[in-house]
């Protein structure tokens, strides 16, 4: 791990035909912190995640993930390095129970795997719902549930793609406490959100986007008051 980062973008570029969606990105994520990564829609915030976790090939640039490249890995290549992320679209399959859900994205052995997903949807608070069906859960619970499934395989960093969309309070505060705690784990996490108080009061430092462009980025209470940042919510 090279200067103490975890995750290191230069210059990164994604372009699809004339439109720049990402445009010559750098940041880096020191481990065991709390991210956020904000921007008005269409900003490249996805695009972004999408070629960290090798889903979409970036045009320049580079991408390090503890100090090696990773840019030009296939996505299950990212992921088995130590990097797990959900969608904005939650990806559950709707006819395995949720126990089942965890299950599929193992490759150790199953007595092992069995207890860590039992643990899991405990630590979601889903353990009571262990043999339903994962399309017969609320929306938030399968938010959950996708969340649960991406730590099966123990990433060091995880990537949450609007975690609290559409969730409501109760389950929201679960999750947001889940997230504490893998911070409290040791673990780092980089969170793209629309909900500026779950933004604030969750990350650390925060990323600014705005036409695929890094603007600023900061504590916080910086980011709140940085001109950049209001102009490209509010304009003038």
């Amino acid at each position: 791990m090279q200067n103490g980062h975890l995750l290191e973008l230069r210059q990164v570029t994604k372009r699809f035909g004339g439109v720049t969606a990402v445009n010559r990105c750098s940041l880096e994520l020191a481990p065991g912190r709390i991210y956020g990564l904000i921007g008005p829609n269409g900003s490249g915030k996805t695009t972004l995640f999408n070629c960290i976790t090798g889903l979409e090939p970036h045009d320049d640039g580079e991408i390090r993930y503890k100090g090696e490249r990773i840019d030009g890995l296939r996505a299950h290549e990212v992921a088995r390095r130590g990097i797990g992320r959900t969608f904005q679209i939650i990806r559950v399959f709707p006819e395995l129970t949720a126990l089942e859900n965890l299950l599929v994205v193992t490759w150790g052995p199953f007595d092992e795997a069995h207890r860590r997903a039992q643990e899991l949807l405990r630590f979601v608070t889903l353990d009571r719902l262990q043999n339903e069906y994962a399309g017969n859960l609320s929306y938030g619970q399968q938010k959950l549930l996708e969340f649960a499934r991406i730590l099966m395989t123990d990433p060091e960093l995880i990537l949450l793609d609007e975690p609290a969309a559409g969730v409501n309070r109760t389950l929201l505060n679960e999750l947001l406490e889940a997230i504490r705690n893998l911070r409290a784990q040791g673990k780092t996490v980089f969170i793209v959100e629309h909900d500026m108080k779950v933004i604030m009061d969750l990350s650390e430092r925060i990323f600014v986007l705005n036409y695929g462009e890094k603007i600023a980025e900061g504590p916080p209470g910086l980011i709140q008051s940085d001109e950049r940042v209001i102009e490209a919510y509010f304009g003038r």
